[in-house]
């Protein structure tokens, strides 16, 4: 099968940051359902990996990145039981295995969901990753409850990236909360606001526009941009006993002594624990995945597909991964295969 990979951790600019080769076509075992992709989308995470997995040395052989893929399912393990052969499916993947650049993937059944019959291949590819971490931010590790936290205020900071794009449709039309997200550019504000957000407000100054339309302190705060620059703010914006969740890491220790006299909650969101760990309740990804499926077909919520690059080629995959890293996207790109 054809795969596109990297033996050296390169800027993007490099030739051979990403180079395209020949290798075996893996074999279905076990939980395990080999996909034949028809299209995949570029996430931060997948920059991120690429310039640091190969940092000091040269692989032997190229490592296979990416996580969001769309596909048809070609052999099957001897434990599968929710999918057969034929089946259109969409995930996220796992962290720890060779990745959805390449022609053919194996991935565990139950990190699987069925692909939303109403999206393109390129729609529904821009969905799994960011998904799954929002659902799993609003509804795991905050515990929102539809019916009793109805209409309480979720801030999302980063309102116009991938994960922000889905997430203010979730917290919105699935979780019933009153949404606020950020952004600062006239196409970004349009496009928060198009997905159902009821305020949005700059990042720039933050406190004031949040003091300008009556949500002074929020109960939620999901961070999907930027851990260490907002957490002092985010401590003071947060209300007594509200949840403040982040994807994005620190490079030092966080102050959480700043949350107690409010009794803030803390949690981290990373998408591939459940498959990382193989926790107990990894099968959960399958049910929200399709649960996001039923809602996309049912139109509550909709693809936050921006960009399309036709053909899995090393050039569309490298400027795919400049758009990502120049951080200005909004929403989603995909390369249809």
């Amino acid at each position: 099968m054809k795969a596109i990979g990297f033996k050296q951790s390169l800027p993007i600019t490099e030739e051979n940051s990403f180079i395209a080769f020949e290798t075996e076509t893996p074999i279905a075992s076990g939980y395990d359902l080999l996909v034949k992709i028809s299209a995949i989308s570029v996430n931060p995470v997948d920059f991120k990996i690429r310039q640091n997995a190969a940092k000091d040395t040269v692989l032997d052989m190229p490592k296979i990145i990416g996580w969001d893929a769309v596909g048809v399912v070609e052999a099957i393990g001897d434990q599968v039981s929710r999918f057969q052969i034929g089946d259109e499916v969409y995930y996220a993947g796992d962290l720890t295995r060779s990745g959805s650049n390449a022609e053919y993937q194996l991935v565990d059944e139950r990190i699987v969901g069925r692909k939303p019959t109403s999206l393109t291949n390129a729609e529904a590819a821009a969905l799994p990753l960011t998904a799954l971490t929002a659902w799993e931010s609003l509804f795991d590790r905050i515990k929102v409850n539809s019916t009793t936290d109805k209409g309480k205020t979720v801030l999302i900071l980063a309102g116009a990236g991938g994960v922000g794009s889905i997430a203010i449709q979730i917290a919105k039309k699935v979780a019933g909360l009153t949404v606020i997200a950020t952004a600062s550019r006239p196409e970004t504000v349009a496009w928060c606001e198009g997905l159902g957000a009821d305020f949005v407000v700059n990042h720039r100054h933050l406190k004031a526009d949040l003091e300008k339309i009556g949500h002074g302190q929020v109960d939620y705060i999901l961070d999907f941009v930027d851990l260490e620059g907002y957490w002092d703010l985010a401590a003071e914006l947060i209300k007594p006993q509200g949840h403040i969740v982040s994807i994005t890491g620190s490079n030092s220790p966080l102050n959480l002594n700043i949350l107690k006299t409010k009794s803030v909650t803390f949690s981290w969101e990373l998408m591939y624990t459940r498959s990382m760990y193989t926790t107990a309740d990894m099968a959960r990804q399958h049910e929200i995945l399709n649960e996001v499926a039923d809602l996309i077909d049912a139109g509550v919520l909709k693809s936050t597909l921006t960009t399309t690059l036709q053909g899995f080629t090393v050039d569309h995959l490298k400027k795919a991964h400049r758009m990502q890293e120049s951080g200005t996207t909004i929403g989603k790109t995909v390369i249809e295969f």
